[in-house]
């Protein structure tokens, strides 16, 4: 039977189980990054995006109905997460939108859940079964760790292109901006609740088997967007 990992060695072990399947690394962020994408290219990323993210206040609110009462730190930052994405000075998912905007979408289009593809849609049904059906700690580290602890590093690559090569002004890319530095705290805190929520064997092995799944499942989104919208115009004209 697995022993009950020490808090340093299970968070080694979180941190290990996305190595490999960082989003970071999927063709989309790789041409993102290099500069070979086009303005309707991000369009259709905000497209799908808003479809992945926009329900996330309502992810943690299955996960806080989820914890226990006396988890007082891990309520109170599921609803600060909650509270920032819905009710801060500016909702994330309407910096969201303003950037699919300049982009050539329209509100209607992001807020259609037609305009996403198929991948898209799996992610979103598994954020929302991992977080009503898992125990809070497995859903936290799904979805804090293994999806929202991996943004800072996929923005920070993405957003200096943005500036100097595809042009966009800074309040255009609010959105990442904004997700750079509170991602970061959001990712640290999920980390710690989950290494103290997980106080069992079974439980850090669980918590271990979604981060790789969360992992695994935002590389899938990634590359898809490439599959579904960019390799298409990379096909030679026959």
């Amino acid at each position: 039977m697995t022993e009950l990992l020490s808090h340093e060695d299970f968070r080694a072990a979180l941190e290990d189980a996305i190595k490999g399947r960082e989003a970071s690394n999927a063709s989309f962020s790789k041409a993102w990054a290099d500069g070979k994408l086009e303005r309707r290219h991000f369009a259709r990323w905000a497209e799908n995006h808003f479809n992945y993210v926009g329900p996330f206040a309502d992810y943690l609110a299955y996960i806080y109905a989820n914890t226990p009462d006396h988890m007082t730190d891990a309520k109170d930052f599921l609803l600060q997460n909650m509270y920032e994405e819905e009710l801060a000075d500016i909702r994330h998912t309407d910096l969201l939108v303003r950037f699919g905007e300049v982009c050539g979408t329209t509100r209607e289009a992001i807020e259609d859940p037609n305009t996403c593809n198929a991948v898209t849609r799996g992610l979103q049904a598994w954020c929302y079964a991992t977080a009503m059906r898992e125990h809070y700690v497995v859903a936290t580290a799904a979805l804090v760790v293994g999806l929202e602890s991996q943004v800072p590093a996929i923005y920070t690559k993405q957003i200096v292109p943005l500036r100097e090569v595809y042009k966009f002004t800074e309040d255009e890319i609010e959105f990442f901006d904004l997700h750079i530095t509170s991602d970061v705290v959001h990712g640290e805190r999920g980390y710690q609740i989950v290494l103290e929520g997980a106080d069992t064997p079974y439980l850090q092995q669980r918590c271990l088997q979604f981060v790789r799944w969360g992992a695994e499942m935002r590389f899938s989104y990634t590359k898809a967007l490439y599959d579904t919208y960019v390799a298409p115009d990379l096909q030679p004209v026959s």
